[in-house]
């Protein structure tokens, strides 16, 4: 059993990559540091959000309007934070 936390704590790793990879280009497309026109950066653009929007979307139905400031993907980091402390302190269930 203990390939199995294994197993859900590099899925957990992953997403939080994928996260934070959106989140920075999201910063570099803002400030025009990346063009959304460029075909790579689109083809990765386009990805990640196409990954990400799923599990976004729960997440903005529950938080109010910020007037343009969204705040999902930071909840989202947070919620893979607090799932990763959940296995971590019941590793003991697993093996």
């Amino acid at each position: 059993m203990t390939s199995l936390f294994q197993i859900l704590s590099a899925l957990l790793d992953l997403v939080w990559f994928v996260v934070v990879a959106h989140i920075i280009m999201s910063w570099l497309v803002s400030f025009q540091v990346l063009n959304i026109r460029q075909p790579i950066v689109a083809q990765i653009w386009y990805g990640l959000q196409r990954i990400l929007e799923p599990m976004y979307r729960p997440i903005r139905k529950i938080l109010p309007p910020m007037g343009g400031l969204d705040l999902a993907p930071m909840v989202l980091i947070f919620g893979l934070f607090a799932l990763r402390v959940i296995l971590a302190n019941n590793i003991g269930a697993f093996g």
